[in-house]
C-alpha cells in the first residue's frame, strides 16, 4: 500500500473553546477529557487520511492512502485502516482511534449502517477495529466530525447553537448545540442534501428527485458546466478551449480557478450553486435557528465567489426576515483537515480507557515486580 506521508507544523494556537457552562454528558466528558495525542481517520470516496492529533487539534503526522474500491470487501478497508493505525503508533504513543466515515452511522456509533463509496451495509466499524487495535476506537458521520473539529478550534469556537454543511461531490451536515453534536435517535441526523428543494427535479443518486445537493454541490457545479460546453453554448468557450474540447475533463476545482481568473460562465455557475445553498440555508434557518452556519467541504474553496451569493440569497428567502435576528454564514477553517482532527478530537472522550487499563497493567506489572524481589531477597541472604 503506498501511503504519502506529510510531518505538519502545528495550526497555529487554536485553543479549544471556554465554556461557561457544563450541561451534556458529552460536554463534560470533554472537560475531563485526557490531554493525549489521539488518531484520527477521514475515510472519503476517493482517499483515507490519517493523523495523529495533539489536545490542541495541531496535526503532529499525517498519512494519505488510495480509498479500496466499494467493490472490494469491509475487510480490505479495515486492513488499511489497521495498517496506518499502527504506522503511526510505531513513532507516537497513540490513546484512542476515532472514524470519520462517509455514511451513516448509528446512535451507538458503532455500526456503519451504509457508506455510498464502500460496501458497508450495517458493518460494526467500531467493535471489529476495537478487536485489532489495543486501543479504543470511536466511529462517526464524517460531517459530524468535522462540525466538531470547526466548534473546537476552527470558525465555529464559542457558538452554542452550530450548523455545519460541507459541500463536496453531494452534501452533508451536523448540528450542534450546547457543545453536544445531535444525531437523532437512529444517529443519522443532519442529511441536508437529500431534502428535496425542487419537486420533480433532478434525479438524486438516493433514488429520490430535487434534492438539494442536485441544485448545490460539486456534482451540480460540474453537471450544468458540461451541459453548456456539451451544447456548445458561446458562453462556454473558454472553458471548452481550457481542456480542449475534452468535455469530460471539466472538474469542479477547475471551474473555481476560471472563476478566480474572470471567466464570465465559471463564476455565473458559481453564483447559481451559491443562491440554492442560501435558499436551504433559509430553509435550515427557520427549522432549526442557529447562531452560526459554518460551510465546508471541497466547494467552499471559491470562498466569496460561492458565499457572498448565498448570504444575498439567505436574506431573501430567510422566513420573518427583518424582525428576526440573522444566523452568520462563515467558510470552515480547517479544510480538508477538519473531519481528521474531529475524529482524533472526539476519540479523546473514550481516551480514558485506554489509560486505566494501562495504568492497570502497570500497577498489576509493579505489584508482580515487588513480589518478585520479596521472594528473591530471603533466598540471597542464606
Amino acid at each position: 500500500m503506498s501511503t504519502y506521508r506529510d510531518f505538519t507544523a502545528p495550526i497555529g494556537s487554536r485553543r479549544a473553546p471556554v465554556l461557561r457552562t457544563v450541561g451534556t454528558r458529552e460536554r463534560r466528558s470533554h472537560l475531563t477529557a485526557p490531554r493525549v495525542p489521539t488518531v484520527g481517520i477521514d475515510i472519503g470516496g476517493t482517499k483515507v487520511m490519517a493523523g495523529v492529533v495533539d489536545a490542541d487539534g495541531n496535526i503532529l503526522e499525517r498519512l494519505r492512502t488510495e480509498t479500496p474500491d466499494k467493490s472490494k470487501s469491509p475487510k480490505v478497508v479495515e486492513d488499511t485502516i489497521v495498517e496506518l493505525v499502527l504506522d503511526l503508533s510505531d513513532r507516537h504513543d497513540v490513546h484512542a482511534v476515532g472514524i470519520g466515515a462517509a455514511g451513516w452511522v448509528d446512535a451507538d456509533r458503532n455500526r456503519v449502517l451504509f457508506a455510498p463509496h464502500l460496501s458497508w451495509r450495517n458493518e460494526p466499524l467500531r467493535d471489529r477495529l476495537a478487536g485489532r487495535l489495543a486501543v479504543p476506537v470511536l466511529v462517526d458521520n464524517d460531517a459530524n466530525s468535522a462540525a466538531w473539529a470547526e466548534w473546537r478550534f476552527g470558525a465555529g469556537r464559542d457558538e452554542d447553537h452550530l450548523v455545519m454543511i460541507t459541500l463536496g461531490t453531494g452534501i452533508g451536515g451536523a448540528i450542534l448545540e450546547g457543545g453536544q453534536v445531535k444525531r437523532g435517535k437512529y444517529g443519522v441526523a443532519g442529511e441536508f442534501g437529500h431534502m428535496q428543494v425542487v419537486p420533480g427535479g433532478h434525479r438524486c443518486p438516493c433514488g429520490n428527485r430535487g434534492c438539494w445537493e442536485q441544485y448545490s454541490s460539486g456534482n451540480a457545479l460540474v453537471r450544468e458546466a458540461r451541459e453548456l460546453a456539451a451544447a456548445d453554448s458561446p458562453v462556454a468557450y473558454g472553458i471548452i478551449e481550457h481542456v480542449k474540447g475534452s468535455i469530460g475533463d471539466i472538474t469542479g476545482p477547475m471551474i473555481t480557478e476560471l472563476a478566480r481568473e474572470g471567466d464570465a460562465m465559471c463564476v455565473e455557475l458559481l453564483q447559481d450553486i451559491g443562491q440554492w445553498l442560501g435558499v436551504g440555508i433559509a430553509n435550515l434557518a427557520a427549522a432549526l435557528d442557529p447562531s452560526c452556519f459554518v460551510i465546508g467541504g471541497g466547494v467552499s474553496a471559491a470562498d466569496d465567489l460561492l458565499i457572498g451569493p448565498a448570504r444575498d440569497a439567505f436574506k431573501r428567502q430567510l422566513t420573518g426576515r427583518g424582525y428576526r435576528p440573522e444566523a452568520r454564514i462563515v467558510r470552515a477553517q480547517l479544510g480538508p483537515d477538519a473531519g481528521m482532527v474531529g475524529a482524533a478530537d472526539l476519540a479523546r472522550l473514550v481516551a480514558r480507557r485506554f489509560r486505566r487499563a494501562k495504568r492497570r497493567r502497570v500497577e498489576r506489572y509493579e505489584r508482580y515486580e515487588r513480589y518478585a524481589e520479596a521472594r528473591r531477597t530471603p533466598g540471597e541472604s542464606l
